[in-house]
């Protein structure tokens, strides 16, 4: 009863915190978030170029790849867009090596089994000239440790399906040449920060240039 009333409790928190006009990178705020913001202003001309959105879901950011004039080319596990490829990235990517100009993968990471096959497959399938960026949770942001005292870890607190909790360290092991980037602070005005990114950033931002 006492572990079913903490439960009830710590729900009810998370719901409220989701409810607040700041942004941690909630799935509520998937379109608009400050992390994918920040992620696409690093999204250059696409003119005549070729875009993959792995994890694609329900189109949004494709749609937005478009507009920016890249040729896309979508897919997901369980995608809600009708131009999407049912596809598990777990098995690799779909692709020829040096065909993609552009690799766009938001909060995708987190959900693999094995997220080094996947970064692998996108450098396999980058062009020389192009652009990978991606985003996952950072699971060692300031407020983790702090509600940790009350048992609510990450696995707590974060979608059901994820099977990653990257700390700075762990994800750096896995992402080998990427450039990491977080944002700061939560409200308001959302600075793109380079240090203390381990602690500060809610979000993980990665980009590489494929060579």
């Amino acid at each position: 009863m006492r572990q079913r009333r903490k439960n009830q409790n710590m729900n009810k928190l998370v719901s409220h915190l989701l409810k607040l006009p700041i942004d941690i990178g909630q799935a509520e705020k998937k379109h608009i978030s400050a992390g994918k913001r920040i992620a696409f202003s690093f999204i250059p001309s696409g003119k005549g170029k070729t875009a993959l959105d792995i994890g694609c879901r329900d189109g949004f950011w494709s749609d937005m790849l478009k507009k920016k004039g890249y040729i896309v080319r979508s897919l997901d596990i369980e995608p809600h867009y009708k131009d999407a490829l049912v596809h598990d990235v777990e098995k690799g990517l779909p692709f020829e090596k040096n065909s993609v100009d552009l690799v766009w993968c938001t909060e995708v990471l987190e959900h693999l089994h094995n997220p080094s096959l996947l970064i692998r497959e996108i450098d396999r399938i980058g062009k020389s000239g192009g652009v990978a960026i991606l985003t996952t949770p950072n699971s060692a942001w300031w407020l983790y440790p702090v509600v940790g005292i009350w048992g609510w870890t990450p696995k707590k607190l974060q979608n059901i399906d994820h099977k990653q909790f990257f700390d700075y360290e762990g994800l750096a092991r896995i992402a080998k040449g990427y450039d990491v980037s977080g944002y700061f602070p939560y409200a308001f005005f959302f600075f793109k920060i380079k240090s203390l990114i381990w602690l500060l950033s809610p979000t993980f931002i990665l980009t590489k240039k494929f060579k």
